[in-house]
């Protein structure tokens, strides 16, 4: 062996931070094997390199007995003594024998070894980096689609992103730069295996710790998340200092964090809300935009009635009950939704409690939608042609210019259409 290998060897110590103990380790077991293979011996040998030289040495070691049996292991005290006259019986004599052409082998044993090794710590870094990095955001580049993946380049691997962890509202084309959410890394023969998503909800998490300063340094808590990927999420916030507003805190000055995430989650709904101990104040947050009048809470099936006005119904259900499905996973509260003319049918509430019970329910909720406002920050709702006409009963002429169609916290102002009909 020359010294041109162990130089290369220290360069790959300092290069790709293998210790040369390692690679010095699995050179000489490497070497062993080559001699007994390419010499046909069943000798008990030891290779020993010199790093400084760069030289290689074969010896067999044998065992000092008085009647020899296996030649190839053994060496009588007679011979042993001609060696060193101190050898007894039971010690291990040291005889070189190494081949005239070992350099050749040695030096191939040495080149597949150290390439293996190299492989072996390459994977071996890489997964422990990302086993770290499991449930967490990384920026990847767009290589590669086919039918079943979308492959994504995230610097030393590339990470499988599956259909069904793909937003149905985006579509993707090769060198593009996304956001993804790191859900498993597999130790896999060919190297870690990842796999990351897009509708995961811990992306969203992730996204407002990156935008939200507050949420990074834990002075606002995200206690709950419940999405449907790529059209709208809820996220409840809740900061244990009553000093700090933690809706505010997420949404930003006039709606700039909250909308940087929008545009991350191409046009992703976001209603940000209030966390509260008390599931009638809860509930009541967590069906914004639309406005609550009572919570009913029943503890032992762990579900609530909630009563809305007449013209708020629709949009306190959503498009295809999407508000309602999305408050009740946020909350953990199953909702069933009644109108005040149904809850006034059938005995629910009474007038004189109706008022009160919905400023309770929604005090804070009330408070939120102010602070959005001021900020330009519009939270319009969802209604049909057919609630209009009651809305417009109870509005001013001024406030019939606000139509509540499809919009969430996380919209601007351009989300706001003109009614002027009423």
């Amino acid at each position: 062996m020359s010294s041109d290998l162990v130089e290369a060897i220290t360069a790959l110590e300092k290069d790709k931070g293998i210790s040369k103990e390692v690679l010095f380790d699995a050179l000489e077991a490497a070497l062993i094997s080559a001699y007994k293979r390419n010499f046909d011996s069943a000798q008990n040998v030891r290779v020993d390199i010199n790093e400084g030289l760069g030289q290689i040495k074969v010896f067999a070691r044998k065992e000092v007995v008085e009647t020899v049996e296996n030649k190839n292991l053994q060496l009588s005290l007679e011979e042993a003594k001609r060696l060193n006259p101190h050898y007894q019986i039971g010690d291990t004599v040291e005889i070189e024998v190494t081949p005239r052409n070992f350099g050749r082998i040695a030096a191939q044993s040495a080149k597949q070894v150290v390439t293996q090794r190299v492989r072996e710590a390459e994977r071996s870094m890489i997964f422990s980096e990302f086993t770290d990095r499991e449930d967490d955001i990384m920026t990847g580049i767009v290589q590669r689609i086919d039918h079943r993946f979308i492959y994504v380049d995230l610097g030393r691997v590339e990470a499988l992103l599956p259909h069904s962890e793909q937003m149905p509202n985006e579509t993707y084309r090769p060198h593009d730069r996304i956001k993804v959410y790191i859900t498993k890394v597999e130790d896999a023969k060919k190297g870690p295996l990842i796999t990351v998503s897009r509708t995961h909800p811990g992306l969203l998490k992730r996204l407002f710790e990156l935008e939200v300063p507050e949420i990074y340094d834990g002075t606002v808590e995200i206690k709950s998340i419940s999405r449907e990927a790529g059209d709208r999420s809820k996220i409840a916030v809740y900061a244990e200092d009553p000093e700090v507003d933690a809706v505010g805190a997420c949404v930003g000055q006039k709606g700039a964090r909250v909308q940087t995430i929008v545009s991350e989650l191409k046009g992703e709904k976001i209603d940000v809300v209030r966390w509260s101990d008390d599931p009638v104040t809860y509930v009541a947050n967590a069906l914004s935009p639309s406005k609550v009048i009572q919570v009913i809470v029943h503890e032992e099936e762990r579900a609530t009635t909630v009563i809305v006005p007449d013209y708020q119904l629709s949009l306190a259900i959503g498009k295809k009950g999407q508000n309602a499905r999305l408050a009740a996973k946020l909350t953990g509260w199953k909702i069933d939704i009644k109108s005040e003319s149904e809850a006034e049918e059938s005995g629910l509430f009474d007038d004189e409690n109706s008022e009160n019970e919905a400023n309770g329910a929604q005090e804070d909720g009330a408070s939120e939608e102010e602070k959005l406002d001021s900020a330009g920050v519009q939270t319009p709702g969802e209604t049909e042609e057919g609630t209009r006409e009651s809305e417009l009963k109870v509005q001013t002429q001024e406030e019939a210019d606000v139509d509540h169609e499809d919009a969430s916290v996380a919209s601007d102002s351009s989300e706001i259409e003109e009614n002027k009909g009423g």
